[in-house]
């Protein structure tokens, strides 16, 4: 079973940056897409950013959009999330997740087959 380890988290201010990487921990992993949703405790997984493996396309959050930047290393079967201009909004537990198979849709979680689990951004104000 494929497992995708994340880190780059942590603590940082209003203004400053974040990159997060998400790795497959098996080589022959070939996502069809890899996406970062995120996860505040009383509120549904939202989602951030995505990017088809093979054509590199990209989608955003609108309120992410000029600040964050999606990327795929396909030869090291990692995508990493680079966050610029965090703002306490920002806030939350970020997921790697991927899916293997073509399905309709980047941004709806019930897609995805394959989760990290999880790391903690918290943007101070």
């Amino acid at each position: 079973q494929v497992q995708l380890v994340e880190s780059g988290g942590g603590l940082v201010q209003t203004g400053g940056s974040l990159r997060l990487s998400c790795a497959a921990s098996e080589r022959t992993f070939s996502p069809y897409i890899m996406g970062w949703f995120r996860q505040v405790p009383g509120k549904e997984r939202e989602f951030v950013a995505a990017v088809y493996w093979r054509g590199g396309n990209t989608y955003y959050l609108d309120s992410v959009k000029g600040r964050f930047t999606i990327s795929g290393a396909n030869a090291e079967n990692t995508v990493h999330l680079q966050m610029n201009s965090l703002k306490p909004e920002d806030t939350a537990v970020y997921y790697c997740a991927g899916v293997q198979s073509y399905t309709r849709t980047y941004n709806n979680s019930n897609d995805y087959n394959y989760w990290g689990q999880g790391t903690q951004v918290t943007v101070s104000s």
